[in-house]
């Protein structure tokens, strides 16, 4: 059995998908490109397909992760084009690499999200990040299905800072860009969690809902604050694995 691990997107209006609307569209992906998927056992099959801590809906990603298992073996690379294919324009198989080692969601610590606040001035944001970075403890509320949760949302952020509007995007409305760094912790700490401390420390409420994408999850570097790429292990370990056969069969011929 041969396992491949993917990296998808969430673009566009395709934000707004549900991760059981991907699943789905994922599903009929992999019986369009006549992938041979190994299946679960019981009453009701269904294909060996493990998602890791996918984006919440609404929210737009490039980085989401998932992996499948194959019964015949197939190259990476063309399944991961053959997937993407067959796929909805938005939601793109963009990385494939086969399994060499375990521990994908162990190595899935953090993420690197963009916070586009239109109609937000980026001063004003930069005054509420300077208040945020500088509170000890910053509390929100979120709605769950056990009630009004209260907790901290401060500790899980590594880095939270405004980033310029790119020169090609000109606009005569203002708009602030942030860069968060968060990490995977329970409960978890997402954007719009910052967005509520932000508003609670600084009294900063954008007049639009935000675009938030998530850039980047991975193992975080805890030096130097960066998220590392979860499928380079793997890649490394092919990598490696093509260099050493050449060397073992020239000893077979000597």
């Amino acid at each position: 059995m041969q396992r491949i691990r993917l990296r998808y997107t969430k673009r566009g209006r395709l934000r707004f998908t549900s991760h059981r609307d991907f699943q789905r569209a994922f599903e009929r992906a992999l019986r369009r490109a006549e992938v041979p998927m190994a299946y679960s056992a019981g009453f009701t099959p269904h294909p060996k397909v493990s998602y890791a801590n996918a984006a919440p809906t609404g929210t737009g990603s490039e980085a989401e992760y998932l992996e499948i298992a194959l019964t015949n073996a197939r190259d990476p690379e063309k399944l991961r084009l053959l997937l993407d294919e067959s796929m909805p324009t938005g939601l793109d198989i963009v990385d494939a690499v086969e399994v060499r080692t375990s521990g994908l969601a162990d190595r899935l610590t953090a993420s690197v999200w963009e916070l586009r606040l239109d109609g937000v001035d980026p001063a004003e944001a930069g005054r509420a990040v300077a208040a945020f970075n500088a509170a000890e403890a910053v509390e929100v509320q979120r709605t769950t299905k056990n009630g009004l949760r209260t907790f901290d949302a401060r500790p899980a952020v590594v880095q939270l800072e405004t980033h310029s509007e790119s020169a090609d995007r000109p606009s005569d409305q203002p708009c602030a860009i942030l860069r968060l760094v968060v990490r995977h912790v329970t409960p978890a700490v997402r954007p719009d969690d910052v967005l509520s401390g932000l508003r609670a420390v600084a009294d900063l409420a954008p007049p639009v809902p935000a675009a938030v994408t998530r850039l980047a999850q991975g193992l975080l570097d805890e030096e130097t604050g960066t998220v590392t790429d979860p499928l380079a292990p793997d890649r490394e370990a092919v990598e490696a694995l093509s260099t050493a056969e050449p060397t073992a069969t020239a000893k077979v011929s000597a």
